[in-house]
């Protein structure tokens, strides 16, 4: 029998022209005989496998016969595996076979990522695609303010099911059976329901701790991975420069070197764990006056020297694999498309072999905002030409004009083989191929776990900032009995920007209860709201057309003087347009148009408004036949509201004029019917203050993407919220909810202390009664600094010299709080400052002691600043170099160390060639860059290269 099995052997790899071993595994098992046949192929070309043959009483004389049919048949069912599906073959040959297989349609479609899934339709995608954000539904939204809309509800075990469904179709029913790559938000936590929502970026950044971090990272990249999802869209390694910029929050603050640290402490966890990183956006998208993606003109140097110092650290030390440009341009070319960005510097000169990716509908802006291309298949080219690897848009549909562009050779054959090489080769490293699916049930095990949830209270805690505590308010004495707790925010538990719903989120006012329960009392009043506007747009309902339909009438003209047949004519359900980046229809020019709307308004009420329009001028509005406002020249944006006096049921004729003829259209119809008298509600506040010991005020700012900050002042009423209740003479203590910085000149000197807990996350209510009532002994510094008054942004600390003092006529230049700044319940001594030079090298270690001098046990974090005395280019005054967190027990006295290295001590010279030059340095350790505590000075006596500019 076995000489038959040679003899069958010989011959099929024979006629296959192969070479093969025959082993022959022989497995007795009662009446079962079990036969393997394991041909191991050595040809590097193709792959053969054989499958298990299974002979019922084989050794039967009857059956015995049958034996050669039975292994003949069985060869039937060997497979030709392609070498793109050999996983024993090195990545690179694999891409290149594949990549040899496919039509410019295949290779299109992975260059192109978007929200969606299969719902409407699989067979559209039967190109196969890069990767989908799935659970979500992207928007052509013209006005640019909201491009996805997450779905919150999907579980996270459901979620798992979807993208194995998704993933079975595109690797069992596709061509070729390339696996997507499922994408998402992981800023500080997956942007998705059930998901552990951890503190917000900003506030793990002021921990200043990379340890915590990485736990934290690692956690989120377990949620993240569990579900099936393999790159996420995070971090924000931008730097926080301009504390107006409405990301802010997202960022890990104004210093290259800290947010260098923290970054590559975020995306390892990722990374080691299979899951992509990318960080962006790729590079400096806040522009002047702290604007988000406006133009920006810095040098190679200022680059290089800032805001490109995270994202090389992220590449060389965290390893992302990926990185996702920014909206803005950079020296005149938009940096989706910029060959010098993502070509010279990223991959030729930083050696990166990961994929670039696009923000979402960025390719399109190129020709939409930009303007330097004639259409969308020229802004595909020029971007893929340019060095970007993936577009990401918001819709199926917009992919057109980008296919069109590889269709029609615009987009060169050697730049589209590359970035659908990068891809692959992602996709192959990711194991993808081989193990596209997950275990559903994992997911349900990881997301929202205790272990998660116990993290993420610990993370706020730590990130918590004590601003200010005069006379030593805090912590509050745990005898106290009657408590006002005032503030919309203390009921609200916000978790901040790009962040999901969160599970059973802890207010603050949710956390005292927890600390306190029935020891105290405590009072809740919502004093004002953060935002209360005087005036509202007047709502579909009282609107309606001349024939009855809910809105009005819309006729749009392609001139400025409302004249002619109108281009468009719409049904406006109300009027609350920004036209900012675009017209209001394509058959009009976004620069050149006016549109007058007709219609009803129906009163709910009687007595005397306000009734008008806001916009950027060049408007007039007419009721019943009478002028009431009328703005005919175009000067500025602002409002025009007037007495008026209505009654209720009564009908009112309406017609509205306004007109373009420069760009940034804007234009409301408003009133003040609705609006809210906070009078009330606030002195329920002052009143609940009285009669309480502590007054608990807990207040916050709005910020986010596309809601920049021209001032810094709490919006709405919450300063004269904070000035009423201190007036009472209760001890009152501010609790800030937000991202980024606040002016406090109004308030400041009223209360005697003030904590930042940034937006905390789930936990966020308990560790702020952690803290207020010195269960958790605060110790988060600040990662930014904060201004006066907004006259003196960009504020920095690591600024270079000036050629005059920093101060204003009638302003100082020093900050309000300094970055590192953070106060303790415990103080503390540094002392013992020793540097001794390294044996070998360039290096100088740096030791010092730190003792807790006071009675609560304490985390400290230390500080090491450096300035360069001398250097033949301008140097920071100083910049951060090392931090490092200690914990210290009442009393208790440690020894630190630092080493201060050769890329410690560098810099540009004029050449850009990173440099060591001979020279004094200072050293400072302090608890802030502005309370420095040591000094000292090294000297380095020879010039050294560390890296010449190529």
């Amino acid at each position: 029998m076995i000489h038959l099995l040679k003899v069958l052997v010989k011959k099929i790899a024979k006629q296959s022209n192969i070479t093969v071993i025959p082993c022959l595994l022989i497995y007795f098992s009662l009446d079962r005989l079990l036969l393997y046949l394991i041909f191991l192929n050595f040809a590097r070309d193709k792959q053969y496998v054989l499958g298990t043959i299974s002979i019922i009483n084989i050794m039967k004389p009857t059956n015995l016969l049958l034996f050669p049919i039975i292994i003949l048949c069985s060869f039937t069912s060997v497979k030709e595996i392609p070498p793109y599906k050999n996983p024993a073959l090195p990545v690179d040959e694999r891409v290149k076979d594949l990549l040899g297989r496919m039509t410019i349609e295949e290779k299109f479609w992975q260059t192109y990522m978007m929200p969606g899934e299969l719902d409407k339709g699989k067979d559209r995608f039967s190109h196969g695609i890069f990767g989908f954000q799935v659970s979500t539904i992207g928007t052509s939204n013209p006005e640019l303010k909201q491009l996805l809309q997450y779905n919150p509800k999907l579980t996270a075990k459901e979620m798992a099911k979807k993208i194995n469904e998704i993933q079975r179709y595109f690797v069992e029913e596709t061509r070729l059976g390339i696996p997507i790559i499922a994408f998402d938000e992981a800023l500080h936590g997956l942007i998705r329901g059930g998901a552990t929502a951890f503190p917000q970026s900003i506030a793990l950044a002021a921990t200043f701790d990379t340890a915590l971090v990485r736990q934290v990272s690692h956690a989120i990249a377990m949620e993240t991975k569990t579900r099936g999802i393999r790159q996420i869209l995070s971090p924000v390694v931008n730097l926080a420069t301009d504390v107006r910029w409405g990301r802010t929050e997202e960022t890990y603050g104004e210093d290259p070197y800290l947010s260098a640290c923290m970054g590559v402490n975020f995306v390892r966890s990722f990374e080691e764990m299979g899951v992509i990183t990318t960080p962006k956006h790729f590079a400096a998208n806040s522009g002047d006056g702290g604007r988000d993606s406006n133009p920006i003109h810095f040098t190679e140097r200022f680059l290089e020297e800032t805001h490109l110092v995270p994202f090389k650290a992220c590449f060389q030390k965290g390893q992302s694999q990926s990185v996702m440009t920014a909206y803005n341009m950079l020296d005149g070319t938009p940096c989706t498309a910029n060959p010098w960005l993502l070509i010279d510097k990223l991959r030729n000169e930083w050696g990166f072999d990961g994929f670039t990716i696009a923000d979402a509908d960025a390719v399109g802006i190129i020709h939409k905002l930009h303007h330097t291309v004639n259409n969308f298949s020229e802004a595909g080219a020029d971007a893929i030409n340019g060095g970007l690897d993936v577009i990401f848009q918001t819709t199926y549909d917009e992919h057109r004009p980008f296919l069109q562009a590889c269709l029609d050779g615009l987009v060169k054959e050697e730049a589209l083989d590359r970035a659908v090489g990068q891809v692959l080769k992602a996709k192959f490293h990711l194991g993808l191929f081989e193990h596209p699916y997950i275990d559903e049930n994992e997911a349900e095990k990881w997301n929202a776990c205790s272990a998660h949830r116990k993290l993420a209270l610990e993370a706020a805690r730590r990130s918590i900032v004590l601003l200010k505590n005069e006379n030593r308010v805090l912590p509050l004495s745990k005898q106290v009995k009657r408590i006002a707790l005032i503030g919309q925010d203390a009921a609200q538990a916000r978790l901040g920007g790009y962040s999901g719903p969160g599970v059973d989120k802890v207010s603050i006012l949710d956390g005292l209860k927890n600390r306190l329960g029935d020891r105290a009392i405590i009072r809740y009043e919502e004093g004002c709201k953060r935002i209360n506007p005087e005036y509202l747009t007047v709502p579909t309902y009282y609107l309606s057309t001349l024939d009855g339909l809910p809105g009005l009438e819309g006729r749009y003209f392609n001139n400025i003087s409302y004249e002619g047949v109108p281009d468009l004519k719409r049904i406006d359900k109300r009027i609350q347009f920004s036209w900012t980046l675009f017209a209001p229809d394509s058959c009009l020019a976004v620069d050149w148009f006016s549109v007058e709307w007709n219609g009803k308004l129906k009163s709910p009420v009687s007595g005397t408004y306000r009734l008008g329009l806001e916009g950027n001028d060049g408007y007039q509005l007419t009721v019943d036949g009478k002028v009431l406002v009328d703005k005919p020249y175009k000067t500025s944006f602002g409002h025009t509201l007037v007495p008026f006096t209505f009654e209720k049921g009564k009908e009112y004729d309406i017609r509205i004029r306004f007109y373009e003829n420069t760009k940034n259209a804007r234009i409301r119809f408003v009133w003040d019917v609705d609006t809210k008298n906070e009078d009330q509600s606030i002195e329920q506040a002052v009143q609940a203050a009285r009669e309480s010991e502590i007054a608990i005020v807990v207040v916050g700012i709005e910020e986010g993407e596309f809601r920049d900050r021209g001032y810094l002042a709490l919006p709405g009423r919450q300063e004269e919220l904070i000035r009423r209740v201190a007036a009472t003479g209760k001890t009152t203590v501010v609790v800030l909810i937000g991202g980024s910085a606040v002016v406090m000149s109004e308030w400041q000197d009223q209360v005697p202390a003030v904590l930042n807990a940034w937006y905390p996350g789930v936990e966020g209510g308990n560790a702020v009664a952690d803290v207020l009532f010195g269960d958790y002994n605060p110790s988060g510094k600040l990662p930014i600094t904060y201004p006066i008054h907004e006259a003196q942004l960009p504020l920095n600390y690591s600024h270079k010299p000036t050629g005059r003092s920093d101060d204003y006529l009638n302003l100082t230049g020093e900050p309000l709080f300094p970055f590192g700044h953070g106060l303790s319940y415990s103080e503390f001594d540094y002392s013992g400052l020793k540097v001794t030079k390294a044996v070998h090298g360039t290096a100088f270690h740096v030791t010092f002691s730190v003792k807790n001098t006071g009675k609560y046990a304490a985390n400290e974090v230390v500080q090491l600043y450096l300035r360069d005395q001398v250097a033949s280019v301008t140097q920071p005054i100083m910049r951060l170099i090392h931090f490092q967190p200690v914990s210290l027990a009442p009393r208790e006295t440690k020894e630190l160390h630092f080493t201060v290295n050769e890329k410690d001590l560098s810099m540009l010279d004029k050449e850009l060639n990173r440099v060591i030059e001979p020279g004094d340095f200072r050293l400072m350790i302090g608890r802030s860059c502005k309370d420095i505590r040591l000094k000292t000075t090294l000297t380095i006596n020879h010039p050294m290269t560390l890296e010449t500019n190529h």
